[in-house]
């Protein structure tokens, strides 16, 4: 097996990915954070930049170069066709940029790739494993509700219908964490790590 062995972590939105990806990294995991550089790239990637311009319409950008995040919310992210082809486009530059990013991990025995659409996407069929941060839906809307004061409840709503449902985690997933409240998050998290370790050291 090639180094890096490549790990995906996901979990619904308002799981808490980011709080079990920022331990791992204190454990000198690298992590691949794909949402971020999906942004990232939508801003400065001039390949992409033409491609959703020549789907959406110059009206996705200002006139600065920006991402009219605005004018996409309204008009591609509510819309489930629409979406899809915004995806089919940022999906391949992604995989792309996590390739090129791994090459600079070469000498790490594992390192992790943090998306929340991960078996949507199919991407867990180009990774040796995923852990999946399970959260009540519940817990995940409380949140979010108060992480994104920004967001209407029928709008986090939306955004967890796009996304698979704890059942289809559970049937695809590796590792499992529980970030529910009732579990201490660090123990399992090493736990894991510890798995990890034995697995592809």
């Amino acid at each position: 097996m090639t180094n890096p062995a490549k790990i995906g972590i996901t979990g619904g939105i308002g799981s808490g990915k980011s709080t079990v990806c920022r331990i791992f990294e204190l454990l000198n995991v690298p992590v691949y954070y794909a949402d971020d550089r999906g942004k990232h790239l939508l801003s400065n990637d001039a390949s992409l930049i033409h491609k959703v311009k020549n789907y959406f319409g110059e009206k996705s950008y200002f006139s600065d170069g920006s991402l009219n995040r605005g004018y996409l919310a309204e008009n591609v992210f509510s819309n489930p066709e629409q979406l899809k082809i915004l995806n089919s486009i940022v999906h391949p530059a992604v995989a792309k940029d996590f390739k090129n990013w791994c090459n600079h991990y070469k000498k790490q025995a594992f390192v992790m790739k943090e998306a929340a659409l991960i078996f949507e996407t199919e991407a867990h069929l180009q990774l040796e494993g995923t852990i999946v941060v399970m959260t009540s839906k519940t817990i995940r809307m409380q949140r979010i509700l108060m992480r994104d004061t920004q967001r209407t409840r029928s709008q986090i709503e939306e955004i967890m219908h796009q996304q698979v449902n704890d059942s289809v985690r559970k049937e695809l997933g590796d590792y499992f964490i529980e970030n529910n409240g009732d579990q201490l998050l660090i123990p399992q998290i090493l736990k894991v790590h510890q798995k990890l370790i034995q697995r592809f050291n």
